[in-house]
């Protein structure tokens, strides 16, 4: 393998990644990521096993929007109309449709109406937390397990930081999602009355570019909360897991999360590391009047850097020759990106052109086909002695 290595350095100083001062965090666990990669931009403990409280209902809600349809009206079963507060006080035979439950748990965090969902998506609650828990682990929130769809505190419910934030980032990919979870006010109308539910995200209010995401608090967990924001082209989420409890844990939340927001937008910018179709080298061709084909990147890769020092390596690894024939856009390779020393991500490298075979086989069946006058889809094949 050949291994060419290119150091793209952004920086005024080394010394000046030091000078950055990291965010002031009360939480027991805590995480903020770029939203686009995924990339890890300050932790916290990211991967402590913690309980989530009402962050859970993200999964309970793109779990819905996903296996459910907006408009299937839900009945109310008794089991659902017992959980406690917080609830929308919804009375067993109830029928309500299953876009105003969606709205209750991430505008209020219902917990009637998460029970409601589990069982309208299921049949069952055990079954739904466990496709939770399928689902979370498919995403790759491997340390997560859900026992409950409401987030109280249930034997074994919990996730991480870092878990949460991969499945926020997978939410807020549907645009459905994103439209309740932004939604100031919603009114519901069931068969039996009406329901106004508000929306207690308070970051939407008071923090510029904030577009999400949920609340959450139990006695176990404490409060927490799982945002998002964007400003230009940098989208941010952060997530707070035990920020404290009683009066100073729930304002503290809001402290914690916009000191975690801050800290990205003012010391990160995006910055294109790779651009799709942009030059990655050569290679060398054998068996071909081709000498060698050009090679490019096969998409753009965009990743947060903080604007005073990071160092980005991208190492090709691709062989030292190849054989003809060569269809273009032939992937050969692929580029290893490495942040500050740690691996990040492999962008695949393609060749540009193509690279037809020449050699004393090819030559000969090409010369008896132009002497017989074949057509161009029909073959002749020679087989060479060896010696």
């Amino acid at each position: 393998m050949k291994n060419f290595a290119f150091l793209l350095a952004f920086f005024a100083s080394v010394a000046a990644t030091q000078d950055i001062k990291p965010p002031s965090v009360d939480a027991a666990g805590a995480v903020l990521i770029d939203m686009d990669s995924g990339r890890v931009l300050w932790e916290k403990d990211k991967d402590k096993e913690l309980a989530m409280a009402s962050t859970t209902k993200i999964m309970t809600a793109i779990l819905a929007i996903e296996q459910g349809n907006l408009d299937d009206v839900v009945v109310v079963s008794k089991r659902a109309a017992a959980a406690p507060k917080v609830n929308m006080s919804l009375q067993a035979g109830e029928e309500i449709p299953l876009k105003a439950l969606l709205y209750a748990i991430m505008l209020q965090s219902s917990n009637d109406a998460a029970v409601a969902i589990a069982e309208h998506i299921s049949g069952d609650v055990e079954v739904f937390c466990k496709m939770m828990t399928t689902k979370a682990h498919a995403l790759g929130a491997t340390n997560t397990y859900f026992a409950t769809p409401s987030g109280l505190d249930g034997d074994m419910h919990h996730s991480t930081a870092h878990d949460m934030a991969i499945i926020a980032q997978y939410a807020l990919q549907n645009p459905t999602f994103v439209s309740i979870i932004n939604t100031p006010s919603y009114h519901a109308t069931s068969n039996k009355r009406s329901h106004d539910i508000s929306n207690k995200n308070r970051l939407l209010n008071e923090y510029d570019g904030a577009f999400g995401v949920k609340t959450g608090f139990t006695n176990k967990a404490g409060h927490c909360f799982v945002g998002a924001a964007e400003r230009g082209d940098l989208n941010l989420i952060s997530v707070v897991f035990a920020s404290g409890w009683g009066a100073k844990g729930k304002e503290r939340k809001w402290i914690d999360t916009k000191n975690l927001l801050n800290y990205g937008f003012d010391n990160f910018e995006m910055v294109e590391v790779i651009g799709e179709g942009q030059p990655a080298g050569h290679i060398a061709v054998v068996r071909s009047r081709t000498p060698q084909l050009d090679l490019a990147y096969s998409h753009t890769l965009t990743l947060p850097l903080i604007k005073s020092s990071e160092d980005v390596k991208i190492t090709p690894q691709i062989p030292t020759q190849i054989q003809a024939p060569i269809n273009a856009d032939t992937q050969i390779g692929y580029a290893q990106i490495h942040i500050n020393g740690q691996h990040f991500a492999d962008v695949p490298i393609h060749t540009t052109t193509p690279a037809t075979r020449h050699d004393l086989k090819t030559s000969l069946e090409k010369v008896l086909k132009t002497f017989f006058s074949l057509g161009a889809d029909e073959e002749i094949t020679i087989t060479l002695p060896e010696f």
